[in-house]
């Protein structure tokens, strides 16, 4: 063999499927993972490694099965990794940064993999909506809480009145406007920008009532609407439609079902390397 094709052999890039591991389960090291996805350590690669564990735990997924934190000596060294299941990877590669060319690469061989095993995902449209879905559940609880101190009792008129702020409309009538049958949950079918507007509105509120001095069910009431508006003027300027004319995206509840699908069928798939 030439030096020249003995060059070019050892020059030949390593797959996704040889970096794997095997000890009772397939697993690939958070740390080699993260210098496939373009990330320099395990450090700078934390943010996509906690939100998909965030969105597993957002579905019920078990993030100990699918992101086992273990030591281990590199050069060494002893360093916390982490043991990723082909799944828990696929996770962490939606949720990377699509700019690095080797994460839009990553997201591309693991689409191809669940277009195989007939996975219906949106990669990380899907997985940012479930997260935020979940922090607008907490931000509500915690709304409440503090709404109870400004005087509220009535929280379903309290809720009602941002909802009229922000859509001009009562939740009911939004829903019929959305298309939705009696009793959808209208939040789940929101798309990441109407998602994300409800989260700022319920943020914006709880801060607001938090300064007010004075308390009582009609003041509080009245900022949550006047917040609302601010929500509703701050989404018209940005995307030039108003939030009861955003499309709506598939139930949530799908999209938590397809991430289970993809956990069993993923992380059962044997190893066969792209051709």
């Amino acid at each position: 063999m030439s030096e020249e094709n003995d060059n070019s052999v050892q020059q030949k890039p390593l797959l996704f499927e040889d970096y794997s591991h095997e000890n009772g389960i397939t697993y690939w090291w958070a740390s080699d993972f993260a210098k496939m996805l373009g990330y320099p350590n395990l450090t700078s690669f934390s943010k996509p490694i906690h939100r998909a564990m965030q969105a597993c735990l957002t579905i019920n997924i078990d993030t100990h099965d699918n992101f086992q934190k273990t030591d281990r000596v590199v050069d060494g060294v002893s360093i916390s990794d982490y043991k990723l299941t082909r799944f828990s990877c696929y996770m962490v590669a939606m949720n990377g940064d699509i700019k690095k060319p080797e994460v839009a690469r990553a997201q591309a061989y693991f689409a191809k993999q669940a277009e195989q095993l007939s996975l219906l995902l949106s990669g990380a449209n899907d997985v940012d909506r479930l997260i935020i879905r979940e922090e607008i559940k907490d931000g509500n609880k915690s709304l409440m809480s503090v709404a109870k101190k400004s005087g509220v009792s009535n929280f379903a008129r309290f809720n009602d009145a941002g909802y009229l702020g922000m859509y001009n409309m009562r939740i009911q009538k939004l829903a019929v406007q959305k298309g939705l049958k009696s009793g959808e949950p209208l939040l789940d079918y929101m798309g990441k920008t109407e998602l994300s507007a409800n989260l700022f509105r319920i943020a914006l509120t709880e801060e607001n009532l938090k300064q007010q001095i004075f308390f009582s069910e009609a003041k509080a009431s009245n900022v949550h609407r006047q917040v609302g508006a601010d929500i509703r003027a701050m989404v018209k300027k940005n995307t030039g439609l108003n939030p009861e004319e955003l499309p709506i995206e598939r139930r949530l509840g799908e999209v938590g079902s397809e991430l289970k699908k993809a956990n069993k069928h993923l992380n059962k798939k044997k190893n066969n390397p792209p051709k």
